[in-house]
């Protein structure tokens, strides 16, 4: 019999909800990996209950997988979110409807995010979520890494041709971070110039006939990687992590950074 009661003491402790938090800093549950990467930093750690399932991916995540595995991952569903009984979910914009009405009808404050595309947007969203933790003075310290890196990225020489050629082919439309970013780094847009938009597909073949100044492909299919491509006279190949190419806040540093190593050997 006492044998039963301690299974059923543990059982109980196992299902305990997570403590919640006090009004200035609440706990969450982040359901979107560019939202998991920034409050892993303004966050106090006993703060974010879990991060969302992407960013234990290294393909998807916005974050080291060093830093994210101390996390716990959701797959953002209701009944996984409700048992860590967090007091804010903190989504993307493409939050289904029926999910977000179902936390806030079972009492969880749903605070959604939007993609940014530039540095402003950057930083706003940056100060929005350090505030919701708590920690707006955290934010400022993140927003000075970005701009520190940005400030050491920057080129103002002219401008090379650069087509950033992400996965499946696609380029990034004008009003994206990552083509600020581009920007910043002393690379003018390659597919822009061409009259491409966002998401637009963007062959080998045209490629190979109208080459840029510089290659920079941020994915591994054979497309991106084929062997002509660093056989062109007077084009230079260069990779960039495609996970750099996804998300703001922190992502932002290691991305100036990389796209500046790039330049420099332009």
């Amino acid at each position: 019999m006492r044998a039963f009661a301690a299974l059923g003491a543990v059982m109980l402790a196992s299902c305990a909800p997570a403590p919640r938090g006090d009004a200035e800093h609440p706990t969450i549950v982040s359901l979107n990996p560019c939202t998991d990467a920034v409050l892993a930093e303004v966050a106090d750690r006993a703060q974010l209950l879990a991060i969302s399932h992407y960013s234990h991916d290294a393909r998807a995540s916005s974050m080291p997988q060093e830093q994210a595995r101390r996390f716990r991952a959701t797959g953002g569903t209701v009944e996984e979110v409700l048992a860590l009984d967090p007091d804010v979910v903190v989504a993307g914009g493409f939050l289904a409807p029926a999910t977000a009405q179902a936390f806030e009808r079972l009492g969880i404050r749903v605070e959604t995010f939007g993609i940014v595309s530039d540095f402003t947007e950057n930083a706003a969203q940056i100060r929005r979520l350090a505030a919701l933790a708590g920690h707006p003075e955290r934010g400022e310290a993140l927003l000075a890494g970005t701009d520190a890196a940005l400030a050491a990225g920057r080129f103002d020489g002219p401008q090379a041709d650069a087509l950033l050629w992400q996965a499946g082919g696609i380029v990034p439309g004008e009003l994206t971070l990552v083509a600020a970013l581009l920007a910043n780094a002393g690379f003018a847009s390659h597919s822009a110039a061409r009259g491409l938009g966002q998401a637009a597909y963007l062959p080998l073949e045209q490629v190979l006939a109208d080459p840029p100044q510089i290659v920079i492909a941020a994915g591994s299919e054979r497309m991106l990687t084929h062997p002509v491509l660093q056989s062109l006279e007077g084009v230079q190949y260069a990779r960039l992590d495609p996970t750099l190419t996804f998300c703001g806040g922190p992502t932002v540093i290691r991305a100036a950074q990389r796209l500046a190593e790039i330049r420099r050997g332009a």
